[in-house]
């Protein structure tokens, strides 16, 4: 239980400093966002499996505070990353950070899924931490756009509860008519699906 005199320390930002991609990366926070105390143990495993080019553009879907995108920022400095989410303080979190990380090629904004986004043929490559409660119609709306938003050649990374990873599987087969799992952990897998067309 929390009491008036606590409330003013809750409302400060927190502070995570971290290593990801092998990059050192700090991340200012907030109660209410995503994981706020520390990178969540989806998005670590993610991290230490995530394969990015030198160059690119990337969509970092659901960013909340920027954890995925800014490392790809920091990983591909010559691409272009853009942070997607529908929370609009997770948006401003992500803008905040990517200027506390000297990463003028990255870019948050509001948008729910794909809502915002350029669908058409932009992005090479998708990266999603995909949230539990999501709910599979709305996951199935994702990847139809997702493929849309796809160059050729493309790729698009999830890392999901094990719980989804079936439903991950058959749906990558059937709107990419492919599916590859990258890594499977105690509580979560990675998986990913190319648009071949």
């Amino acid at each position: 239980m929390f009491f008036r005199k606590d409330i003013t320390k809750l409302k400060q930002d927190l502070n995570i400093q971290t290593n990801l991609l092998g990059f050192d990366l700090s991340f200012k926070t907030r109660w209410g966002v995503f994981s706020p105390r520390a990178i969540d143990a989806g998005t670590d495993l993610l991290m230490r499996h995530l394969e990015i080019g030198e160059q690119g553009r990337f969509l970092d879907l659901g960013c909340g505070y920027g954890a995925i995108g800014l490392a790809v920022a920091k990983a591909c400095p010559q691409g272009e990353v853009q942070m997607v989410d529908k929370d609009f303080v997770a948006v401003e979190l992500a803008n905040i950070n990517a200027k506390l990380n000297n990463l003028p090629n990255a870019n948050a904004y509001l948008s729910d899924a794909f809502l915002s986004v350029n669908k058409d043929n932009y992005f090479d490559q998708i990266i999603s931490n995909v949230p539990a409660k999501v709910g599979r119609e709305q996951l199935s709306i994702i990847l139809y756009d997702a493929y849309d938003a796809l160059k050729p050649g493309g790729k698009i990374v999830f890392v999901t509860i094990n719980g989804l990873r079936e439903f991950i599987k058959d749906n990558f087969k059937s709107v990419f008519g492919n599916y590859k799992k990258i890594k499977q952990g105690q509580k979560y897998t990675i998986a990913e699906a190319i648009k071949v067309k």
